[in-house]
Formats: C-alpha cells, structure tokens, sequence
C-alpha cells in the first residue's frame, strides 16, 4: 500500500534531475552554501549517457566548450573526448562537490503551496513504492530536453513486419550486419549511427525530411573561437564557405544546405549543425542511401513522400526527445509552454517565478548547461541575501 510521510523534508533548494545541468546546478549552489539536493528517478547519474547512448559517441565540441561550471575536463584530455571520459569526468564532479543526490525518486507532482512561498514536491520511489513530500523554497527544473524518446506517428508504422528501435536503445551496428537498415531522422545521431551501421556491413539508408548543414569538428571549433570576436552573421558567412570547400554541393546527394547559416539556424530552431564523422564520404561512394522522408509504411516496404519505396529489415528512429516537465510540474505555465520548453526566449529563459527555475532547457548544449547553473545560484543567492530567509538557510 503507498502512502506520503507526513513528515515532510524541508529544503532549500530541490533540483529535478541528475544530468549535466542538474549537477552543474548542484555544484554552483554548493559553492555558495546554498543547501540543495537532486531528485534523480534512474539509480545513477546522467542516465542519458550511462544508459541511452550509442558506443561511438563522442563529444563534438572542443573539450573547452564541455566542462562544467568550476571544474574543467582534464589538461590530459583528447581536443574531443568519448562517452566514456565524459561519464568519468560527471562522476569524478558528483564526489568531487560532495552533490547530495537521491536516486531512483521520481517526482509525481511539485506545486506551489497555499501561501505561494513554497514548493511541494511529491515523490515515489521507485522500488518500495512509497511516497514522500518535500518543501523547498526553491525548484529547479533539470530534467533536460532529452527526457522521453519520441518517435513521430507515421502512416502504417504498425504494419512494418521488421524490427523498430529509438536511437536511445542502438548500441552498435554489429547486430545489424548484413541488415537493411533504415535510420531516420539526420541529425548528429542519425549520421552518426548511419556511418556506424555503415561500418559494420549494414546496407544503410537515411531519410531526410528538412534541410541541414554539415561541418567538420575542426571547422565548428574555429567558429566557436571567432564568436569571442566576430557577430554571428560574419561566422556563419565563414563557416559556409568552408564547408562548401570542403564537401562541395551534396544537393546531388540529398543534403540541401539551410538558408540561415548554422549559428543563427540553432540560435533561432534550437538545431545544431551536423559534426561530419565520415558519414558524408559514405553517402558519396554510395555506401550510404539518402531517401526522402517516409510518407507510409505497408508490411516491410517503406514509401518515400517522392513515392519511390524501399524494403527493409530495421528502422531506427533518431527523432529526438521530449521534456516530460509538464506531466508533473503544476502552477508552471508562466515559464514553460506546452511542450515542457521555456517561454522566454534566450537568454531569460532560466527563470520563472516564486523561486521557479529551469537549467539545460536552451538548446544550446553544454554551454548552455553551465551558463543556466551559475544564472541560478547567483540569482538564489542574490534572493537569499535580499530577504533573509533564515528559516530556511538553517
């Protein structure tokens, strides 16, 4: 039988999830002896990259573009490091801040009390059932842009006789040897598992619906160190022209290249540029198929929107994530919007009202990531000084 304790844990600060951003989060708080802990609903941190993420992966950012606020990734480090350092160098900052996280809790709802001072968090735990409430004068939104997969409604989907899969549960392509495979959706996942796949004897094909721009790792460093100097429309003008040097016109090959330039199209939609991993040599000598995007499915056979059909054993959806922050937060509709995503447009984005904030909700990466942790503490702190709230900073 569940039931709540009744003996509700105050807080001063509770912090929704245990990924980048709610320990990032964690850690700035910690520095400014603010007292906090993260509700985490997994039995570990950032679950994304410990138990969703393919082998291959890799950071496509320079090393000094990923770490976290006040602890940067190691002098040893490689320029762009694995998934596994990464998740070494997210373990080595959970004990190195001391963070206090509470795992396999998952929030059921968190709402503003009668008074409008507090937030009440209600929890289960995930194993015993039980449930908990908690009081925090502040809450913060960590869950992430990546919270549940999503795979879009197509036309017949459930008539395909193969195997379907989200990126979040592909791990290697050596089980799909010798497979027709279809991935959708080409963003970095999808060109990345497309080039994977690939690799591994998978005859590869990859839809494309919208279009997008591919760039080098080399090529989006250069553009991250000129941003310290240039505007975005002098970069991007840059970036273009060395990307059309260094891969020429892949219209012929299915990739149209956006109007906007890649830094203004991912300040403006949110959608990064695609980090080239050899996919598009691929694509070229024609190891890689690019199609149009599916119109219908019937049994095995997929129909493109240009009405040409291909017959497949697998597809892999590489369609994203959704915030899930909607399903439990109540009395947040001023700062999220019905997708679980802010309202305020960058750089306001991060806070809300009545001690309501959100972190890694920019869709801007990892540097959005530290520059939304340090926003909040500094601002907790600023509040905590100017109303000296006593009761709870003891």
């Amino acid at each position: 039988m569940q039931f709540i304790d009744h003996k509700m844990k105050k807080e001063v600060a509770v912090i929704i999830g245990a990924g980048p951003a709610g320990i990032a989060t964690a850690a700035c708080l910690n520095n400014l002896s603010i007292p906090n802990i993260i509700l985490e609903k997994d039995d570990c941190i950032a679950s994304l990259w410990k138990k969703r993420s393919y082998d291959r992966l890799k950071l496509h950012l320079a090393k000094q573009f990923c770490s976290l606020p006040l602890m940067p990734l190691p002098h040893s480090a490689p320029t762009f490091i694995s998934k596994a350092e990464f998740i070494g160098y997210l373990d080595n900052y959970v004990e190195h801040f001391k963070l206090h996280v509470v795992y396999c809790t998952e929030v059921v709802s968190a709402a503003l009390d009668e008074n409008g001072n507090s937030w009440i968090i209600t929890v289960s735990n995930r194993i015993s059932g039980k449930k908990d409430e908690y009081s925090a004068r502040f809450l913060i939104v960590a869950t992430g842009e990546n919270s549940e997969k999503f795979i879009p409604e197509i036309h017949g989907l459930k008539s395909f006789s193969g195997e379907v899969i989200h990126s979040s549960e592909y791990r290697s392509g050596e089980v799909f040897s010798t497979k027709n495979v279809l991935v959708v959706g080409s963003g970095n996942s999808g060109m990345e598992i497309a080039y994977d796949l690939s690799k591994f004897g998978a005859r590869t094909s990859i839809a494309v619906r919208s279009p997008f721009h591919v760039m080098s790792k080399e090529t989006i460093h250069f553009g991250m160190v000129l941003m310290k100097y240039f505007p975005v429309k002098i970069v991007d003008v840059l970036l273009v022209m060395l990307a059309k040097f260094k891969y020429g016109n892949l219209s012929k090959y299915g990739i149209v290249r956006p109007k906007n330039g890649p830094l203004k199209m991912k300040a403006a939609t949110g959608r990064s540029a695609v980090i080239d991993v050899g996919t598009v040599d691929k694509i070229k000598s024609g190891e890689i198929t690019v199609v149009k995007a599916i119109s219908r499915i019937r049994g095995d056979e997929v129909i493109s929107i240009d009405g040409s059909s291909n017959r497949f054993d697998v597809i892999i959806f590489a369609t994203g994530y959704r915030s899930t922050a909607n399903t439990w937060l109540k009395d947040g509709e001023f700062m999220l919007n019905e997708t679980g995503m802010p309202k305020q447009s960058f750089p306001e984005h991060w806070k809300g009202r009545n001690g309501l904030y959100c972190a890694g909700l920019s869709r801007r990466g990892l540097p959005g990531v530290s520059m939304d942790a340090q926003n909040i503490a500094n601002h907790i702190n600023m509040v905590c000084l100017l109303v000296l709230d006593f009761d709870f900073m003891t």
